[in-house]
């Protein structure tokens, strides 16, 4: 990794917290250090899912290490990452600017992206457009972005406009992270509580009378523009680095028909089923995950 990224002292986890200074706003995420010499081997940069943060990694990215540095990121308007400047909303491709200028201004040469949901569609958008900076793609119940017939186009740009006017509402204020932690693992994506509390460690901050989300509630704006099905085979079809897809048995993405044909564009695709939810590589038995992805990386060097 290039300077000047910031790094500061190591947490309880056994990673360091970084910041990553781009033109408008800083990153923020955290990096486990190599256990051995890295060699000719790239370092992994670790992208989250939607309303997730880095600590989405933090049981997977030990177990990679030997392989080389984890650079887990928050993506903007998670974690500890700067939020986008009023007026401004989180469209699916400027997270795809903000991975290009970052793996730009802060590492050298390509790197292997190891992401999950969110990140996933990220990465795989990125090593179309950018297949020389990706070595390799490891995506967890992530194919891909979700798509809408053109025929939705025009209200789909009418909720996302009556969104933006009417505003977020409110924060809610817990009295403490169990509390948060409680509402989190309920959620639309269910949790264990355990991973739920990995993730409220860097999802909160302390205000009046509590505790407050310091995630961005602009993120569950609906999207203004969003792509049709045929617009995102045709970037599937550009991705040049091999891709690994590590599919949730009991995840967001099982038993769904269209899957098939986005795994047919894929020009260089491995497909692992695994036991568990969504969060396969965060809560229960992760040894599944952790042996498909170290295979992928390291099959070929």
């Amino acid at each position: 990794m290039n300077d000047p990224a910031v790094m500061i002292a190591r947490d309880p986890l056994g990673c360091h917290e970084v910041r990553w200074p781009l033109r408008h706003l800083t990153l923020a995420g955290e990096h486990w250090p190599a256990s051995q010499p890295q060699g000719e081997r790239p370092p992994i940069v670790a992208l989250h899912g939607w309303l997730d943060n880095c600590r989405s990694f933090a049981r997977l990215a030990p177990e990679l290490t030997d392989l080389g540095d984890v650079y887990a990121v928050d993506l903007a308007g998670h974690g500890h990452s700067d939020h986008r400047p009023p007026g401004q909303g989180y469209p699916l491709m400027e997270y795809v600017a903000d991975l290009a200028e970052l793996l730009d201004s802060h590492f050298s040469g390509p790197v292997d992206l190891v992401s999950h949901s969110l990140g996933g569609i990220v990465s795989i958008l990125f090593a179309a457009a950018f297949p020389e900076k990706v070595r390799k793609v490891a995506m967890i119940d992530s194919l891909g972005p979700i798509s809408k017939p053109p025929e939705e186009l025009v209200d789909q740009l009418r909720r996302s406009i009556r969104k933006r006017l009417s505003g977020s509402g409110h924060p809610a204020v817990y009295p403490d992270h169990e509390s948060a932690a409680r509402v989190r693992a309920q959620g639309m994506i269910p949790l264990s509580h355990e991973a739920a509390m990995l993730l409220i460690s860097r999802s909160m901050k302390a205000v009046d009378g509590g505790f407050a989300w310091r995630t961005d509630a602009r993120l569950r704006h609906p999207s203004m523009l969003m792509m049709d099905e045929q617009q995102v085979l045709a970037a599937l079809a550009r991705v040049a680095p091999p891709v690994l897809f590590v599919e949730a048995r009991n995840g967001l993405l099982s038993r769904r028909p269209q899957w098939d044909a986005r795994i047919r564009a894929i020009a260089s695709l491995t497909h692992v089923e695994v036991p568990g939810s969504h969060h396969c590589h965060l809560e229960g038995d992760i040894s599944p995950v952790v042996a498909a992805i170290r295979k992928f990386l390291t099959d070929g060097k």
